[in-house]
């Protein structure tokens, strides 16, 4: 019923940002968490960055600092803004729902390749 379709990615140059947001449709109720994940060929699936249905925020400590996850409630819209673009953080990044009743809704992945 929670469908997610998401927008943004690309390609940057190393130092450069790009912001990717992931718009839920569907039933509203029940959101414990929204959340960023990526994954690299080889790599397994890491959750980047997480803000709670309180508000709380967590980061991976390969992004503190230069990642920001933010959500818009008004537009249902969660998003991610990413600074500073390393190349290690090419990967296809996916934004995830998880609900209260512990089952998980995710996007389509896009891909964010950070090359020169």
């Amino acid at each position: 019923q929670v469908q997610l379709v998401q927008s943004g990615g690309g390609l940057v140059q190393p130092g450069g940002s790009l912001r990717l947001s992931c718009v839920y449709s569907g039933s509203m109720f029940g959101i414990y968490a929204m959340g960023w994940y990526r994954q690299a060929p080889g790599k397994q699936r890491e959750l980047v960055a997480v803000i709670t249905s309180g508000g709380g925020t967590n980061y991976a400590d390969s992004v503190k600092g230069r990642f920001t996850i933010s959500r818009d409630n008004a537009k249902n819209t969660v998003s991610l803004q990413m600074n500073s673009l390393k190349p290690e953080d090419t990967a296809v990044y996916h934004c995830n729902l998880r609900l209260s009743n512990n089952n998980n809704v995710w996007g389509q992945g896009t891909q964010v390749t950070v090359s020169s």
